[in-house]
C-alpha cells in the first residue's frame, strides 16, 4: 500500500448516521459514552431503532434508559473487501442482542474469538474514530 493511501484511510470520514425522526437522542448519548435507548414505560419494553410507540403494547409513554452495556454474539461476518474508505479490510461486522432484548450491528474490537463466535458475552465500549465521530462497539466479555 502507498504511503499516501494509508495516511488518507486513517483520517477518512466516518459515515454519518442516517437521522431518523426519533435518533438524536440516541446519537447523543453515544456522543457521551452513556448510550441510551427507548424503554417502554407501560410494559417495560426495549425499542432499537428508536420510534414513536412500543411496538409490543402499543403505548407511547416511552423513556430514554441507559443501557447495561452487557449482550451476547448473535451473528457476525469478517468482510475481506473494503466497501468505505474508514473501514479498511478486513473488518469484522457483529449482531448483539443487548441484555434489554434488542439487537444491534456494531464491530467487535481487540482480539477475536477462535472459531464461532456466536454466544459469546460481550460488553458495549465507545470507539473515538479519527474524524472525531463516537461509535458503539463490543469487546470479548471475560465474564464469559
Amino acid at each position: 500500500m502507498r504511503k499516501d493511501a494509508a495516511v488518507s484511510e486513517a483520517t477518512a470520514a466516518t459515515p454519518a448516521p442516517v437521522m431518523g425522526l426519533y435518533d438524536a437522542p440516541m446519537w447523543t448519548s453515544i456522543r457521551e459514552r452513556r448510550m441510551r435507548l427507548q424503554c417502554c414505560r407501560a410494559c417495560g419494553a426495549w425499542l432499537y431503532p428508536p420510534g414513536p410507540g412500543c411496538p409490543a403494547c402499543r403505548s407511547a409513554d416511552l423513556e430514554w434508559r441507559e443501557v447495561s452495556g452487557g449482550a451476547r454474539i448473535a451473528s457476525w461476518v469478517v468482510f475481506h473487501r473494503q466497501y468505505l474508505p474508514a473501514y479498511p479490510a478486513p473488518y469484522n461486522v457483529i449482531t448483539v442482542r443487548l441484555d434489554e432484548g434488542p439487537l444491534m450491528v456494531s464491530n467487535l474490537e481487540g482480539a477475536v474469538p477462535d472459531g464461532s463466535w456466536i454466544g459469546r458475552r460481550v460488553r458495549l465500549t465507545y470507539a473515538a474514530m479519527p474524524d472525531g465521530a463516537v461509535l458503539p462497539r463490543f469487546v470479548l466479555d471475560g465474564g464469559g
